[in-house]
């Protein structure tokens, strides 16, 4: 799997953005969000019962994103019309509103996140800073979702470019202001 310090490899991928008629796809690159930091998640596959939930709960949470310049983007190695097909038939999904990329398998393996059996994409999440660089990567088996909570709080402990503790949270202090303290 691509770790923190490489590069994000460049892509461009058809995305499900819209349930409007003639509006549904677009295409997504690396370039797409200049100056912002990203926030890739992929999980396995289009109708599953894990899947949505995550998928809600990083929708839910798009402002806490918006609010730390960071947008996200969510996908699997399903394609853009399984994606747009799931969104028309589950309830919870037809309101999203960011962007379910098609990880295609030259962006997936580029990336990393292949199940080595399964052949689908692994419930993976990168932080991506502006200048494209992984700063946080990981993977959870097909079974278990993960905390989006948790994402958020890595971010912002990677914004404040400062040495974080364990189960820090955003308004603590750093352990680079507690050694100012005492240094």
């Amino acid at each position: 799997m691509i770790s923190p310090g490489s590069q994000l490899p460049e892509f461009a991928v058809p995305a499900v953005v819209s349930l409007e008629k003639g509006k549904e796809f677009e295409t997504i690159s690396s370039k797409s969000y200049p100056g912002k930091w990203l926030v890739i998640y992929s999980y396995p596959k289009d109708f599953t019962f894990v899947c949505p939930t995550e998928i809600v709960d990083f929708d839910k949470k798009l402002g806490d994103f918006a609010d730390r310049d960071a947008v996200v983007l969510g996908g699997s190695t399903d394609n853009e019309h399984s994606h747009l097909a799931w969104r028309q038939n589950h309830a919870d999904l037809k309101g999203l509103k960011h962007p379910l990329l098609f990880f295609s398998p030259a962006f997936a393996q580029a990336l990393g996140i292949v199940h080595p059996t399964a052949g689908v994409a692994l419930r993976a999440t990168l932080i991506v800073d502006p200048q494209g660089v992984v700063r946080f990567a990981s993977a959870n088996d097909l079974n278990v979702g993960r905390n989006v909570d948790e994402v958020l709080r890595v971010l912002d402990g990677l914004q404040t470019d400062e040495l974080c503790p364990c189960n820090w949270k955003k308004g603590e202090e750093t352990l680079t202001q507690q050694m100012k303290k005492t240094g």
